[in-house]
């Protein structure tokens, strides 16, 4: 109920993203339908029908990246402070954003089967003729289990994706597995504090209490002034020390006059800059864009196979014959390899653009580059990808007069739809999470004339790094097939 609630509340840009989850398992529904069609009328090619249906697995794999960028982009669904009070913590919310994933893509299966049974002729009592009418099993009963298993086939890997994504993790870094310390004398072990050099033979760091027992008769005969105002003065002297300074270990006194044990603190010092603030010599600059060039390398290797497998399968396949399940193969593996390299690719960009002595416009656009690089990067990959094999898909089609029909359109337009309704996605959801950047840049006197040409400039540099990288992975992929 509450998943229904919050989805008939939704703004309207919402409601729309949803209703593209929904129409894109409409159109993924509708070919797995028709593959189980061919598989009823033709039941002497089973090859023919298990190769369409794991062409399937395209549109399938982009109506799922597309639902999980719009439960991502949902404001409803987000973790706010104090929702855990009324029960709606991260692991109720990541919940509701899965059954609102689910209801929106059983909605296009819904879609997608009162299309296929008003073209078979169920619903309106007169089939359709034309190049569908070969997939529709016209005369034959449907079975009902193949059915609700092909149409669940998307709720369920859609409403699953989301919640492996949106689980609940735990905001604490882990702790990292270092190399193995030594403690103080005799102490062996993964020590998790670090004591300073010479903590241990300091003067005064480990001298016995004898002295404060011995002459505990003596200070309990002094005044209570005496005893308050000198426990005052060693309070104010312990406090008035920096934590972690050369001083740490250093013996003090108590009221009767006897010298205290005060432990090494186990913390490195810490630097302290103009306005009093410590920050922490071992941890990162706050402020500073992570870097996702780490996967880069990966993305390359995995891109490389994905053509590798694409030429052996184009090489072995006949001139006539469809493309096998190897050119599939190929083509996911590409795609894998370019959404690994895009963030990357996305953060390099971001890089070149603040080389060579840049200015305050090249260095915004820069940074902002890098900061959203894990955000646009794999979606850009994907775009590139896509694009890429609608390329090849255009010169064979040139090349060899193919026509690929009704279906493979369909698909096609599922697969590019999805791709760039999710690159969309992605950037209104980085430009929600910069809002406190642009306003503070607003207040602090930035015209909007330089933010638009700021972002002017981050679509350039994009499009001058994936639009040439798109044309050569299409070539590329597309020598194989022509041959």
């Amino acid at each position: 109920m509450l998943a229904l609630r919050l989805t008939r509340a939704a703004r309207l840009a919402v409601q729309l993203r949803r209703l593209l989850v929904a129409s894109a398992s409409a159109g993924t529904g509708f070919l797995l339908l028709c593959a189980l069609g061919h598989a009823l009328t033709h039941p002497d090619a089973p090859g023919s029908s298990s190769l369409r249906l794991a062409w399937c697995a395209a549109p399938l794999a982009a109506t799922v990246y597309l639902a999980v960028a719009v439960a991502r982009a949902d404001p409803g669904t987000r973790p706010r402070p104090g929702l855990s009070a009324i029960g709606l913590g991260p692991g109720r919310l990541m919940a509701v954003s899965a059954t609102t994933t689910a209801l929106s893509a059983a909605l296009g299966s819904v879609a997608a089967l009162l299309g296929f049974l008003y073209l078979r002729g169920d619903l309106s009592g007169a089939p359709v003729d034309g190049a569908v009418s070969g997939v529709l099993a016209l005369g034959q009963r449907l079975p009902a289990p193949a059915v609700v298993t092909l149409l669940a086939l998307v709720p369920a890997a859609a409403s699953a994706a989301v919640a492996l994504t949106l689980r609940p993790r735990d905001p604490r870094p882990a702790p990292s597995a270092g190399s193995r310390r030594y403690g103080r004398f005799g102490a062996y072990g993964w020590g998790a504090a670090r004591e300073t050099f010479g903590a241990y033979g300091r003067y005064g760091a480990r001298l016995a209490s004898a002295s404060a027992s011995a002459s505990a008769p003596a200070s309990a005969s002094a005044s209570a002034p005496a005893s308050a105002s000198a426990s005052a003065s060693a309070s104010a002297s312990a406090s008035a020390q920096p934590a972690g300074g050369r001083a740490a270990g250093a013996a003090q006194a108590d009221p009767s006059g006897a010298l205290l044990t005060q432990a090494s603190d186990t913390r490195p010092p810490a630097t302290t800059d103009g306005d009093g603030s410590a920050q922490d010599a071992t941890g990162p600059v706050p402020g500073t864009p992570r870097s996702h060039t780490t996967l880069l390398p990966w993305g390359i290797a995995v891109l490389t196979a994905g053509l590798a497998v694409e030429t052996y399968a184009g090489d072995t396949a006949t001139r006539d014959a469809a493309p096998s399940a190897g050119v599939l193969l190929g083509w996911a593996l590409a795609t894998l390899g370019l959404a690994l390299a895009g963030p990357g690719l996305t953060h390099l960009c971001g890089r070149l653009l603040q080389a060579v002595r840049p200015g305050a416009l090249r260095l915004l656009a820069g940074r902002v580059l890098m900061e959203e690089s894990h955000r646009i990067g794999r979606p850009l990959g994907v775009v590139c990808a896509v694009a890429s094999a609608a390329y090849a898909a255009a010169a064979l089609h040139d090349a060899d007069a193919t026509d690929f029909g009704p279906l493979s359109l369909i698909g096609a337009v599922v697969v590019a739809g999805c791709t760039v309704a999710t690159l969309l996605t992605a950037a209104v959801e980085a430009k929600h999470a910069r809002t406190d950047t642009t306003d503070a840049l607003l207040r602090l006197g930035a015209p909007p004339t330089t933010l638009r040409a700021a972002a002017a400039l981050r679509a350039g540099a994009l499009l001058s790094v994936f639009g040439p990288l798109t044309l050569v992975v299409a070539q590329l992929a597309s020598l194989p097939l022509a041959r």
